[in-house]
């Protein structure tokens, strides 16, 4: 794996560059997302980052908060309406995840993090995705993203850890660009969003093995 101090440099870097350059692309956004969906503009998140620790996961809201009569959360796809659905499609909506990139919290490449709630939820195997820092991009994103079920998604992610290098990293940033721009893997069957992780029958079985 290549350094973690060459990494991080690159990382900072990168994204300060991006950030320069995308500016006026952000400050549209931003304005595009106030009166299209309203406030608050930025979707913060707990996910789950280096080791298992926390993060609160920047992105732009792409779902309104509509509700049903009894003041439940209407179904996904019915809060998420063709604007939201383009800034995802467009993968604009992971645009201020570059101010995680800053903070030390994300790198432009490594398993995409998840919810906080899944942790309890991985085998040991599927836990070493956490042995490297998250990243906007992986290599489950470009080898399928959410057209992929979930244990495949974990096992690309702990292929990635296996296997970092300078070179596979400018390969997942290359081959990102090409499936953002051609939308590759977007949705997950009929799906507005990935079905929610609830465990695989392999986690099950070695959670269980030795109770009796």
């Amino acid at each position: 794996m290549w350094q973690s101090w060459g990494k991080r440099i690159f990382d900072l870097t990168a994204a300060e560059v991006a950030l320069f350059i995308l500016s006026p692309l952000i400050a549209i956004l931003t304005v595009l997302v106030r009166v299209k969906l309203g406030g608050p503009v930025f979707f913060r998140q707990p996910r789950a980052g280096l080791h298992g620790t926390i993060l609160q996961l920047v992105k732009f809201r792409s779902m309104t908060d509509e509700k049903d009569a009894d003041g439940n959360l209407l179904p996904d796809v019915q809060r998420l309406p063709a604007f939201g659905l383009w800034l995802r499609h467009t993968s604009l909506d992971e645009l201020p995840n570059l101010w995680n990139v800053l903070c030390g919290e994300l790198s432009l490449v490594g398993p995409r993090p998840q919810l906080d709630k899944f942790l309890s939820l991985y085998s040991a195997e599927q836990m070493r995705r956490h042995d490297v820092m998250p990243g906007i991009t992986g290599w489950a994103q470009v080898n399928g993203r959410n057209s992929i079920t979930w244990e495949e998604k974990f096992e690309l992610d702990v292929w990635y850890v296996d296997h970092a290098s300078f070179a596979l990293d400018m390969k997942i940033l290359w081959m990102t660009l090409v499936k953002t721009m051609t939308r590759e893997g977007i949705n997950h069957g009929e799906s507005a969003t990935m079905p929610e992780f609830t465990g695989s029958l392999k986690n099950y079985v070695e959670q269980t093995a030795g109770s009796d």
